[in-house]
């Protein structure tokens, strides 16, 4: 994948990739940190341990379609608020 306001690839970082994948060069480092994280229903694979939200499990935001999937999410989540 090409590097874009969609998708990012840091293969550069120690930490590449934080979590296992078949193919890490469709791994999406955009959201290095999920901003669904604060939601209760983010729609992805977590488990709590000591109130703490654990998304290892997790490849949602690391996806080549991760970056909709999250607007999308967000975007719900804040019309909900209003």
């Amino acid at each position: 994948m090409e590097n874009s306001h969609r998708f990012f690839r840091n293969s550069s970082c120690r930490y590449f990739p934080c979590h296992k994948t078949k193919d890490d060069r469709k791994f999406n480092c955009l959201f290095c940190f999920c901003p669904l994280y604060h939601l209760e229903d983010c729609g992805g694979r977590y488990e709590m341990s000591g109130g703490i939200k654990n998304c290892t499990q997790c490849r949602i935001p690391h996806t080549p379609e991760g970056y909709d999937y999250i607007l999308d999410k967000l975007k719900k989540h804040n019309a909900k608020q209003r």
